[in-house]
């Protein structure tokens, strides 16, 4: 691989002003961009870029506010690109060659955690009632161990904040006389893992877990882990067709091996891979999921809209079945995941806009589908009583009903003109433990208050 050019700081900002000087549009501003440009490149750097790195991401951020720098970023994009691929082991630590053998080898721990359980002598059965609650108390410590390494974190906060949490789940979901046609069971399938997400979330911020930027970084690790992660399955499914493939054009079936080995042990490595990922690229290349969420806020406005008309045309009044219930609260969530990433990707100091008055009816939508639910659920709860599911949906309706409409009565500020948009940010990110709290009483409460039922 060609090495990337590295030049001196200085002569690559000379560069830069050459290029500007010779734009005659912009004239006297040029001393005024190059401090602006300087200090972008210190704040880059103080964050673990190194002096190259820094440069070619400050200059791509000062295209978004001059035409000069946008026109000198395109020129110099290829310098970019090559950075993307060469490892350096300078940086922070998680983000060198040794970041990676090290996240390597904890990928190697969480496929082989992952399948040793199958290995004793067990039925389909037993095998799945394992499974289905501790998948993520498989995976999740790797991941949470390589952030406390690669943050530094304290052993005090690694025992308070990460180990207990995942014993206290590890005992939860062994010892919870949980059945396979149990509801609690299907909670904490559900609610476990994303509980001990936020444990994860908790390594990420080297347990400052109090800090509101912070929590948006882990937001906007989370969006851009997902799809990385989901490229990588997508890869992986490809690989592993087209060797099944090959190896039975020759007569040989590898299907049982790659089924029973090779998909779980590289799903579960894959949650490091990606995670490694993320960090070793982040500041380089604009963030991912906030991007999509330019394309999917629009689509999944019309089809709120949809949803509503189709039930006000099909189901008038509160009579809605079950399924219909679930895809409602699934619309929901998927909302609140587009208003957190679009937020997460938002420039501050950027004026509102049209994407912002269509987040606003967006989350106007919302919480009609919300309150639907919200009625239609304590119907349900009146006619036929209370469910350990019941009580979840109901639990979670409730929690994304204070998230909306506080989210849009600061939206609506914002948009006039009369709320900074930090109000709304910092919503959003102290709401994030009332979302923990919630789930993992799911996870952890209802089963023992409901009988494990």
């Amino acid at each position: 691989m060609a090495a990337v050019e590295h030049l001196d700081l200085d002569e690559q900002i000379a560069r830069w002003r050459a290029h500007a000087e010779r734009r005659q549009a912009i004239g006297t501003d040029v001393d005024e961009l190059e401090d602006h440009l300087r200090g972008l490149v210190e704040e880059l750097e103080a964050s673990g870029l190194s002096p190259d790195e820094a440069f070619l991401v400050a200059v791509r951020r000062m295209g978004a506010l001059d035409d000069v720098s946008r026109e000198f970023a395109r020129e110099h994009a290829e310098r970019l690109w090559k950075q993307l691929v060469v490892m350096q082991d300078d940086g922070p630590p998680g983000r060198g060659r040794r970041g990676l053998g090290l996240v390597l080898a904890l990928a190697v721990g969480a496929g082989l955690a992952v399948k040793i359980p199958s290995l004793f002598d067990a039925d389909g059965d037993t095998l799945a009632l394992f499974y289905l609650p501790n998948l993520s108390l498989l995976v999740f410590p790797f991941l949470a161990a390589w952030f406390a390494w690669s943050r530094s974190m304290p052993a005090r906060r690694v025992w308070v904040q990460l180990v207990l949490p995942f014993a206290v789940a590890a005992l939860a979901a062994n010892l919870f006389p949980l059945t396979q046609d149990s509801a609690s069971l299907v909670l904490m399938t559900i609610h476990l893992p994303i509980a001990l997400w936020f444990v994860v979330g908790l390594a990420y911020t080297g347990g400052v877990w109090r800090s509101s930027a912070r929590r948006m970084d882990f937001i906007r690790f989370t969006g851009e882990w997902f799809v990385y992660y989901v490229l990588i399955a997508l890869g992986g499914a490809a690989l592993v067709g087209l060797t099944g493939l090959g190896f039975t054009a020759i007569g040989v079936d590898p299907f049982p091996v790659l089924g029973a080995w090779v998909v779980p042990c590289g799903a579960a490595g894959a949650v490091l891979v990606a995670a490694w990922l993320v960090e070793a690229k982040q500041n380089v290349i604009e963030n991912i999921a906030p991007v999509l969420t330019r394309v999917f806020t629009p689509l999944t406005t019309i089809a709120l809209l949809v949803f509503l008309v189709t039930v006000a045309v099909a189901r008038p009044g509160v009579d809605v079945e079950r399924e219909l219930l679930i895809l409602g609260d699934l619309m929901l969530v998927l909302v609140l995941g587009l208003i957190l990433y679009a937020l997460s990707a938002r420039s501050p100091d950027t004026p509102p806009g049209l994407f912002d008055r269509l987040q606003l009816l967006l989350v106007a939508l919302a919480l009609v589908v919300d309150a639907l639910m919200l009625v239609a659920m304590a119907g349900r709860i009146a006619e036929f009583g209370a469910s350990p599911n019941k009580v979840a949906a109901l639990g979670l309706n409730i929690v994304l009903l204070v998230n909306l409409a506080r989210a849009g009565w600061l939206g609506l500020g914002f948009v006039r003109g009369r709320r900074p948009f930090g109000a709304v940010e910092r919503w959003q990110t102290d709401y994030l433990p009332v979302i923990a709290v919630w789930v993992t009483l799911v996870a952890l409460v209802l089963p023992p208050v409901f009988g494990w039922a």
